[in-house]
């Protein structure tokens, strides 16, 4: 039995299990707002090809409506209960037919193919930033086929954290950020190490970091763009040596074989 996962840059990934593609939190732009793609080159048409995508928040770096678009026309899209009234532009995507959107809570699973996709909790501010006060819970995602893979999202760690996981064999942790420094709400390589002391899958996947940056800002605290995900690994190689970490490069997939 096995899983493979691709990256994709920030928190967009493929997760490949049971015949059955996922993807994470779609952004296939060289530019958001005031930020700009520094690293890896645009993600190729594959890898829009998905038969779910996962949502976890409303946050235009996760949930960008320009890359749902290019999703094939059909495709079932998951995001956090509330959403849809939240963002009118992702209701009419829903309204025309273009994509099959279901909303989802904590605690609440959807199966796909021979996956089963359960919704949990993150403690990250779910609002459409900077736009009304509609409150949307944050989400991380697990994917249980052949493998359990955890997907994270953006999280702080909160107690319970692991119990509302439960065993997994592959997470998917975010490591850094967009910017020079991380606001709240987030996890950074030590305290995504700690996350996974909690967690302990078999494999660590580390996302969320060096691939957007603001505009004009290259020389400002540049270790933060290009050290997460190699710090991450020392951090848990301390914390969790049992634990195999998998830095990867933009586009570059690992396939992970789980013993069950």
């Amino acid at each position: 039995m096995a899983v493979e996962i691709t990256w994709w840059g920030h928190a967009t990934a493929t997760v490949v299990d049971s015949g059955v593609r996922v993807l994470t939190d779609p952004v296939f732009a060289s530019r958001l707002a005031h930020l700009r793609r520094r690293a890896g080159a645009l993600p190729p048409p594959e890898a829009a090809e998905a038969d779910v995508v996962l949502v976890s928040h409303l946050h235009s770096d996760h949930l960008h409506l320009p890359s749902l678009a290019r999703l094939s026309p059909g495709t079932l899209v998951l995001v956090p209960r509330g959403a849809l009234a939240a963002v009118p532009r992702l209701r009419r995507l829903a309204s025309c037919g273009r994509l099959r959107i279901g909303e989802i809570g904590p605690g609440e699973q959807v199966a796909v193919g021979r996956l089963t996709v359960r919704a949990v909790p993150a403690a990250h501010d779910g609002r459409r930033l900077p736009y009304g006060p509609r409150l949307v819970p944050a989400l991380g995602y697990v994917v249980e086929g052949e493998a359990r893979t955890y997907f994270a999202g953006d999280t702080r760690m909160f107690d319970g954290m692991a119990r509302s996981v439960g065993s997994c064999d592959v997470a998917l942790l975010p490591v850094g950020g967009w910017g020079p420094y991380l606001g709240p709400g987030h996890l950074d390589a030590a305290g995504a190490a700690e996350a996974l002391s909690r967690l302990l899958p078999r494999c660590a996947v580390p996302v969320h970091y060096g691939t957007y940056w603001p505009i004009g800002m290259d020389a400002v605290r540049p270790h933060e763009f290009y050290a997460p995900g190699q710090e991450f690994a020392r951090h848990a190689a301390r914390l969790t040596p049992q634990v195999t970490v998998c830095p990867l490069e933009h586009g570059e997939s690992v396939r992970l074989k789980v013993a069950r």
